[in-house]
This record gives structure tokens, C-alpha cells and sequence, in this order.
């Protein structure tokens, strides 16, 4: 009798899985806390919560619940439309942006296939193109920051597709808007830019981030990604977008998934982009918060990284063992070694109050 290892795609007994950080609740299970006393600042969510103009807006629509969403998103694609005066034609929906990763790995990537990235990037990048068979290319960064003529030199009459970020996650880096459209106008047609903006509206808020829109008027073979789980506080709610043109958005939709975004999360991402205030308010405590941690980390004589997202790097000698110590005392960080940074965490930036205790309880294990 066949084994349902020996039934399985091959390609499946090696796929590598995506290890989110630890919810709330199983810390304080496994560890014996107060779950509200725990800090969770592993996920780059938004310490601030939801916005309330979405969360209105979901309670609204739950009253419908009995009812399919809108399979095709219309009423989101037509205010994301209205608000970078692009075509409805030239949206795509999806549970989260990292759903969109991987319809675009369903419409370009065969096995055999080569994908560039930052050897430092989002794990989801690497996760989409071995799924379907394809290479991964990873391109060390230069000063935590993705290496653009690097990246281009690696690219190959192989490459379909380029991933990139910025800000950068986990690095929480950036290159200048001009060297980002430079470098996407230099790639060659036979390669398709993902540009991963899920961080983009912190840097939006200094005037620093690139505009794709006349790089996809030009006919470039581009996407840009968003999200609402981050400065929006939407991340239980999965909802994503990606523009482009429009053939580009109509492949990505022939392959995606009828009811693939619900209801509920369409209304909250519809109100959500009404809510400025909200945003710009998250903008400036985002850029508090990270002024307080470089601070901190200062004074504790901790090298960390310049991040415009809302996330920082700091090296802290073991970075498991100061995760494990940390956790125990109910704060949650991300360690890093799978992203080849051992020595380092990542910390989400937190309230005020947050920030305050995660550096008191850093400086504490420092001082045992």
C-alpha cells in the first residue's frame, strides 16, 4: 500500500514552511503568563490597532454574513482606483499581499525558472519560488540594504521574475525613489518586477517612496503590492492589493480563487482608505517610536540598523537565547537565523510604553 509520502508531489516533502510568530496566547500557555501582560512585538503589526472607520465599517457588513462577498471586489477596486487614478481593470485582490506572491509565481514561474531576491528579504519570496519549481537567486546586501546593480548582474536569460522591497523586511532598509526606478526601467523584458510595498506608507509620509504608476504606463512588466494588514491594522482581516496594468492584473485574476477575500475584510479596506487621520497618525508615532529605539539602543551600546519601517534590527550577541529570555518575560521578538542573522532580532516598534519596557528588559538580560 502506497504511503501518502510516496502519493505526494516530490517537490512537496521539500518545501520549506513559513514559521509565523508566536500568537499571544500560546506564550502564555506554554510559559504560565497573564496574557495581557505579553508585548507581541515579533509581526510588524500595528500597536496602535485597527482603524476605526474599518472596524464601523466590518460590523456593517457582518450583518450580510449569510451572503457570498463580491468575487471580483468592485466596489475596493473602484476606490483604489479613484485614489491612485489608475483603471478598476488594474487591481488585483488578494488575501493578503502574500497571496498575490504566489498567484504571480502561478502565472510566470516553470520549473527551472531562475528568481532574483535579497538574500535578506521576506522568506515568502524564496518559499513562492520553490513551490513552483523554480531557482532562487539570492543577492547579498550591501550595508543591510538591497545591492540594485548586484541584482541586476545576476539576472539571467533564466530570470522571470525579480523580487523587491522597500522598505526591505526584515532590514527595514530603502534606496533612494530614483535609484528604484532606475534600476526597474534598466531589467529586461523577458523579467517581471514584484515591487513589495507592504511597508510603504511609513516612508510615504517623509516623501522618500518611489511612484511606479509611469513605470506601468511605460509598458514595464511591473506590479506593485500593498497590503492593509500594517499601517492600516488590518492583518486578521487579510486583505492585500496589487496594481499594474491591466493584462498584468487580468492573469493574476484568471488564476485566483473565486471568494477570495471575504466580505467583511472588502468593507473594513474600503473605509480604511478614508481614514487619513488614522494613517498619518500611526505615521508619527511610527517615527516616535523609532527615534526612542535607536535611543535605547544607543544607550545600551547595541549596533542596530536605520529602518524607515516600522520594525528595527539590533545585534544582541545570541539572538535565540535573548528571544527565549525575553519571551519569558513576556515580550515577543523575532529571532533571526533563519534569515542568516543570528546575532540580531527584530523588534515591531510598539507604543511608547511598549518601546519602554522592551528596552528596560533588554538592559536587564544585558546586566545578568
Amino acid at each position: 500500500m502506497s504511503t501518502l509520502q510516496q502519493l505526494a508531489n516530490p517537490s512537496v516533502l521539500t518545501q520549506p514552511v513559513y514559521e509565523p510568530g508566536k500568537p499571544i496566547e500560546d506564550v502564555a500557555r506554554e510559559l504560565g503568563l497573564d496574557p495581557n501582560t505579553i508585548d507581541k512585538l515579533a509581526s510588524n503589526e500595528n500597536p496602535h490597532g485597527p482603524s476605526p472607520l474599518a472596524i464601523e465599517a466590518a460590523r456593517r457588513a457582518l450583518a450580510q454574513a449569510q451572503l457570498y462577498p463580491d468575487g471580483g471586489c468592485v466596489a475596493l477596486c473602484a476606490k483604489l482606483a479613484a485614489k491612485w487614478k489608475l483603471a478598476p481593470a488594474q487591481f488585483v485582490i488578494g488575501n493578503g499581499s502574500n497571496e498575490l506572491l504566489e498567484l504571480v509565481g502561478h502565472v510566470f514561474l516553470r520549473p527551472g525558472d531562475e528568481v532574483v531576491m535579497g538574500a535578506c528579504s521576506f522568506a515568502v519570496y524564496k518559499l513562492v519560488t520553490l513551490l513552483f519549481g523554480a531557482k532562487p537567486v539570492e543577492v547579498p546586501l550591501v550595508n543591510f540594504t538591497n545591492d540594485l546593480g548586484a541584482i541586476l548582474r545576476a539576472v539571467t536569460p533564466r530570470t522571470r521574475i525579480v523580487y523587491y522591497a522597500s522598505p526591505n523586511n526584515p532590514t527595514g532598509t530603502i534606496n533612494s525613489a530614483k535609484e528604484i526606478l532606475a534600476f526597474a526601467r534598466a531589467l529586461p523584458p523577458h523579467v517581471v518586477l514584484v515591487f513589495d510595498e507592504a511597508y510603504t506608507e511609513f516612508v510615504e509620509a517623509t516623501g522618500d517612496a518611489p511612484d511606479i504608476r509611469p513605470l506601468i504606463a511605460e509598458g514595464r512588466h511591473i506590479i506593485g503590492l500593498r497590503t492593509f494588514s500594517k499601517i492600516y491594522g488590518l492583518a486578521a482581516l487579510r486583505v492585500g492589493y496589487g496594481y499594474a496594468s491591466a493584462e498584468f492584473a487580468g492573469l493574476l485574476n484568471r488564476v485566483r480563487q473565486p471568494f477570495n477575500v471575504n466580505a467583511i475584510a472588502q468593507a473594513a479596506a474600503i473605509a480604511a482608505l478614508d481614514d487619513h487621520a488614522f494613517l498619518a497618525r500611526c505615521a508619527t508615532e511610527n517615527a516616535a517610536g523609532l527615534a526612542q529605539l535607536e535611543k535605547g539602543f544607543r544607550a545600551l551600546g547595541l549596533e542596530y540598523v536605520t529602518s524607515r519601517g516600522n520594525f528595527m534590527l539590533v545585534k544582541v550577541g545570541d539572538g535565540a537565547a535573548v528571544f527565549a529570555a525575553l519571551q519569558r518575560r513576556g515580550v515577543i521578538v523575532r529571532p533571526l537565523r533563519g534569515y542568516g542573522l543570528p546575532e540580531w532580532v527584530r523588534v515591531t516598534v510598539g507604543t511608547r510604553s511598549q518601546n519602554e519596557r522592551f528596552l528596560a528588559e533588554l538592559a536587564a538580560l544585558r546586566l545578568k
